[in-house]
């Protein structure tokens, strides 16, 4: 066999560090944006999940192909045990994406998915908020201080002109270190809250990121003109906004189907506060000028995000062909 060949039967393995040096979040925006601009255009399949509830947690798998100048495939198993950092010191989220060549089933890396799901699904929010958000909104809010919240705020502040923040989290202290540390790297005012509603009433950007079991961000607290971002509801037991928001509100989905099924969407259908026919627009929809984005500057505008398979095949792609291009990561013959 040549040594083009072996190269060509190698699988690069890529760490959680080596992931982060590699993937910026502009890039990361801007992969994610096209990706969702080939759905939009019709040029992307229906991606695939697959739910596996557990003990303390459950276990999803999501996948789908990607065409870029190579044809990707991807699939993520990503575990997701909320408990985690307080009982055994591991991530509340950790897993694996396998990124395969579409064209001939090569597999071509094998990464850890903790930086990637990080920085995609903020990167998705500030998609959404470039299309959704008001051009000139300049507070926002983040309901969930963990390292997503974190991750959003850094997302949002590429995409909008972020001057006040006001930051909750049902741990004070985690709320008040959010604050500290993101004052600081971001030069901007961020405020730890306990007054949830009057937060929130102040607030042109609201992102809630949370495990939550139970609605807690109501209709009553959103003021006209805000955009929030629903991205804590990734299983049908998850819920963060009360569903006569959506009755008030444009709503974008990154998947219509996931969200009817998982999504905070899932319960303002099954409650029939909206109906399938109420559906307004997936986010590709929107990125490839299909359907509009914000239409007024007083409607409310939701973004339900339940993560899907082409923002991870995004990320993905990018950093393995900059590891390619750089060296990085470690190759191995797994059939050897």
């Amino acid at each position: 066999m040549s040594k083009s060949m072996k190269m060509a039967c190698k699988t690069l393995l890529l760490r959680q560090r080596e992931i982060a040096a590699l993937l910026s979040l502009e890039e990361c925006i801007a992969a994610v944006e096209r990706a969702f601009q080939l759905q939009g255009e019709g040029r992307l399949g229906p991606p695939g999940i697959l739910g596996i509830p557990a003990m303390e947690g459950g276990f999803h798998i999501k996948a789908g192909l990607l065409p870029l100048e190579k044809n990707y495939f991807v699939a993520k198993v990503n575990a997701n045990f909320p408990g985690n950092p307080e009982r055994h010191g591991l991530p509340a989220i950790q897993g694996v994406i396998v990124l395969a060549d579409a064209g001939n089933g090569a597999p071509l890396a094998l990464l850890d998915s903790i930086e990637i799901t990080l920085q995609r699904t903020a990167a998705a929010t500030a998609v959404a908020a470039k299309y959704l958000a008001r051009e000139d909104a300049r507070v926002a809010m983040i309901c969930g201080c963990g390292n997503q919240g974190r991750a959003q705020l850094r997302a949002l502040a590429k995409v909008r002109r972020i001057e006040r923040v006001f930051a909750f989290d049902t741990n004070s202290a985690t709320a008040t270190r959010f604050a500290a540390d993101l004052s600081a790297e971001l030069n901007i005012e961020v405020e730890a809250v306990k007054d949830l509603a009057a937060a929130v009433q102040k607030s042109e950007i609201c992102v809630t990121c949370t495990p939550a079991r139970s609605f807690y961000l109501r209709r009553k607290m959103v003021a006209p003109g805000t955009f929030l971002a629903a991205v804590g509801a990734d299983n049908a037991d998850k819920q963060e906004l009360e569903p006569a928001l959506f009755a008030d509100a444009r709503v974008v989905v990154d998947s219509f189907e996931q969200c009817a099924a998982i999504g905070d969407l899932h319960h303002a259908l099954e409650q029939g506060v909206v109906h399938r026919c109420d559906f307004f627009a997936e986010l590709g929809e929107v990125v490839a000028g299909r359907k509009p984005g914000r239409t007024s500057e007083e409607e409310i505008t939701i973004f339900d995000s339940t993560g899907v398979a082409i923002e991870d095949a995004a990320a993905a792609a990018m950093v393995y062909e900059k590891a390619m291009r750089t060296g990085a990561g470690l190759q191995v013959e797994l059939a050897g």
